[in-house]
This record gives structure tokens, sequence and C-alpha cells, in this order.
């Protein structure tokens, strides 16, 4: 599933109350928590957003979340920016261990980082996620348009009847794939505008929401 939506600074302020508001729909079967011997680790990460050493990913206390933190993911266009700044990417593969007899499902997650847009200028923050060996998958995108100049946040919330669940008695990596791009636009060319999914102050995180419940 693909969605684009493109906003505006309002647009995005407005769609983040939304959402935050909205309660999504229960059910009988997801537990209030994860269960105890989750494990999450990286078993590998490549592309030009995430160079070796800056992305890190940690699990929550409830076993419920994890969240997934870059050092250096910036795009960039405009000024002396390089054609190669344009766009950045990041491919991670968690290696998640699952207790015997649960299994989980991504119900949203929360993209934040910063973006300062001259006018005229674009972004597109993507990203898609899947577990190995399956062909389906989750893929997100929406723009954002200048002129733009704060933090970002967008929650992408998974509908109860679209939970992707983890197979049961398979441990498989999930797969996680960000793209971060930038386009010039009608903008000043000598201007610079970017927008990052970086978090080198700890606080802009990207967190992945879990759904638990027995096989």
């Amino acid at each position: 599933m693909r969605r684009r939506i493109p906003m505006s600074f309002a647009a995005v302020t407005l769609a983040m109350t939304a959402v935050t508001v909205a309660p999504a729909a229960a059910s009988e079967q997801v537990l209030a928590h994860g269960p105890d011997g989750v494990g999450i680790e990286i078993a590998s990460v490549n592309g030009s957003g995430c160079p070796i050493g800056t992305a890190a990913v940690a699990l929550s206390e409830s076993n419920d979340s994890f969240t997934v933190t870059y050092g250096d993911y910036l795009a960039r266009v405009g000024g002396k920016s390089k054609v190669t700044d344009e766009r950045k990417n990041c491919q991670i593969n968690l290696r998640v261990h699952v207790p015997h007899g649960y299994q989980y499902a991504i119900s949203s997650v929360d993209y934040r980082g910063y973006a300062s847009l001259q006018e005229g200028a674009r972004a597109f923050p993507r990203a898609s996620y899947y577990f190995q060996g399956r062909m389906e998958g989750r893929a997100w995108e929406v723009s954002l348009e200048g002129p733009f100049e704060r933090s970002w946040h967008i929650r992408d919330l998974v509908n109860n009847t679209e939970l992707m669940w983890s197979p049961c008695g398979e441990q498989r990596n999930f797969n996680i794939n960000t793209q971060l791009l930038l386009d010039l636009g009608t903008s000043d060319k000598s201007e610079v505008s970017f927008i990052s999914m970086d978090s080198t102050d700890g606080n802009l995180k990207t967190t992945y929401h879990y759904d638990w419940k027995r096989c």
C-alpha cells in the first residue's frame, strides 16, 4: 500500500494532530505488551544515508516498540550541493528474535526529521518494510513543499485489516528501506534546501510500534 500526500507546513501540522488523537480499533487477540524474550539487532546496514556506525536500533522496555536512530541522514539541493546529495537512502536488515508461540505486526510508524525548504522546493520522504522471504510489504510516501522550516513528524497508522503478521514458528529478518529525495523545483538554485532523518541529539527517532498475539 502506497500513499502520496502533498503537504504544506499547515497541512503537516493538521495531519499530526489528527493521527495523534484518533484511537486505533482494538483487537481481542492483541496483547497489551510484548512477551518476554523479544530481541532485536542490526544484521546489516547499507546506503548513502546511513554510513557504517551512524544507525542504531533499540527495543522498548515493554517490548511493544523499537526505535531506529540515524546520525548522518540528510539530503540537500541548491548552493554548492552535489548531484549525489539530492537523494539519500538507507537499507537496514534487522534480526528479530520472536519467542516461541508468538507473532508480531507493525501497527504504526512515527517518522521524524527536520526540513528547511526554500519556496518552490519539494522534499519526498519515503519508506517501506517487509519480512525477509515475503513478497508483500508496506510502502509509504509524502511530499513536503517549501517554504517549510521546522521539525516534521508523520505517522503511518496501519488498519487492523492490513496488519502483516510475522510467520509462526519461524525467525524471519525484518527489512526497512527509507529514502529522502529533494527536488529543486522553482526555488532559487543558489539557496540550499535540505531534509533530514538525522537524530544526532537522540530526540528525532523513527519509532516502529508492534502488535503482538499468540499463534
